[in-house]
């Protein structure tokens, strides 16, 4: 089924050419990071995920999904990583399939955290404080609720540190143009953030200068390891998911953009991001850099245009890039759509994540000629 896309865009900034750092980037749509659970059970990519970002290699730039720097911090069954030989192999290959097909691509490295459990990891998870998940989540055996973790210590502190500098370097070694640094959605480096996570008393908690220091270190040694114009952080001011609560967000954001600017990450990829939000406006006023924005997106806006007319009007708010992710998946060629007014696929929410094969993953119709005939 195909919704027609009200307000055709041709023209756009959008479908502008713009620089991001060395790379020319052919257009300002990002495909965004998105969680599929379609690597193997060992975390390494097939020929399914190279087929699946291949047919997306239209984005000015693909964010790869959030992928593990090492072992216990995997989230959930089937997420990639790339802290073992052929992990990395295996997402070199699907970074050679979207070469091919003319695209660019940033691996987004993710650390769980206390959203993980032993039965999907084979470890007990680290988190900056000994507080679980509040809900359950998923592992082999279904939905478990979720383990207590262990309070990380200095030495857990300084060796995750250096697992996201080893993971970066594989990254690139793996033909990817940069990684983004995952500091949102109630994960690790977002656990440090939190107060409601972060309890710690110590040079690494307590304080926003405290909290904000793991996610800086982390982005330090990684910008250190594979060069800064290669490293993007994303936050989510406001996001409050897997139990994080953010008491200070309009002092916590300033103080960590602050603390980042002398390290000169290539890009900060906000999350959520409203063109109407006061805070957003700040963020973009706080951070000289390259900006992608990710707008929260209501099914209809979804279903109407994919996204574009919000994207339209967060370039107007100064953003350099818009990522969006639904509009993506069940579009691999929603550039051209967009471009041309074409109609869009329908979105099936039931093959997103937890679930495994083609099946709403690598089966969306690109657009052709006679497909767009029958609809216009």
């Amino acid at each position: 089924m195909t919704q027609i896309r009200q307000t055709p865009t041709a023209g756009s900034r959008l479908f502008s050419p713009t620089r991001l750092g060395s790379l020319t980037l052919p257009n300002r749509l990002v495909m965004a990071p998105l969680t599929r659970n379609r690597a193997d059970a060992d975390g390494v990519p097939g020929e399914l995920m190279a087929t699946y970002y291949a047919q997306r290699a239209s984005a000015g730039l693909i964010i790869a999904e959030a992928t593990t720097p090492n072992a216990v911090g995997q989230t959930y069954p089937h997420i990639p990583g790339i802290h073992t030989p052929e992990q990395t192999a295996g997402w070199r290959r699907v970074r050679d399939a979207v070469r091919e097909a003319g695209g660019q691509m940033f691996l987004q490295l993710q650390h769980g955290g206390r959203v993980g459990h032993p039965d999907t990891s084979g470890h007990l998870p680290l988190a900056p404080s000994a507080v679980p998940l509040p809900e359950p989540l998923h592992t082999p055996a279904g939905l478990q609720a979720a383990v207590t973790p262990r309070a990380m210590t200095e030495a857990d502190i300084r060796s995750t540190i250096a697992d996201f500098a080893d993971a970066a370097r594989n990254a690139v070694a793996a033909g990817f143009e940069g990684v983004e640094v995952h500091a949102a959605n109630g994960l690790l480096l977002h656990q440090f953030l939190a107060p409601n996570t972060n309890l710690r008393t110590d040079a690494w908690g307590g304080s926003i200068e405290g909290r904000v220091r793991f996610t800086v270190e982390v982005v330090r040694a990684v910008t250190e390891a594979v060069g800064p114009e290669r490293v993007g952080v994303r936050i989510s001011p406001g996001v409050e998911v897997n139990g994080v609560t953010e008491s200070d967000p309009e002092r916590l954001y300033p103080a960590l953009l602050a603390a980042l600017a002398p390290l000169e990450p290539g890009y900060l990829h906000v999350e959520y991001a409203d063109p109407d939000d006061p805070g957003f406006a700040r963020l973009r006023a706080a951070w000289s850099g390259t900006l992608i924005a990710n707008p929260r997106l209501s099914r209809e806006e979804l279903a109407d245009d994919a996204g574009a007319a919000r994207a339209e009007r967060l370039l107007a708010a100064d953003a350099d890039l818009v990522a969006l992710g639904r509009g993506f998946i069940a579009n691999p060629d929603l550039v051209e759509r967009l471009r041309t007014g074409a109609p869009l696929n329908e979105l099936r929410p039931e093959f997103l994540m937890h679930v495994h094969g083609p099946e709403g993953y690598t089966d969306y119709p690109a657009l052709t000629r006679a497909s767009f005939a029958a609809v216009v």
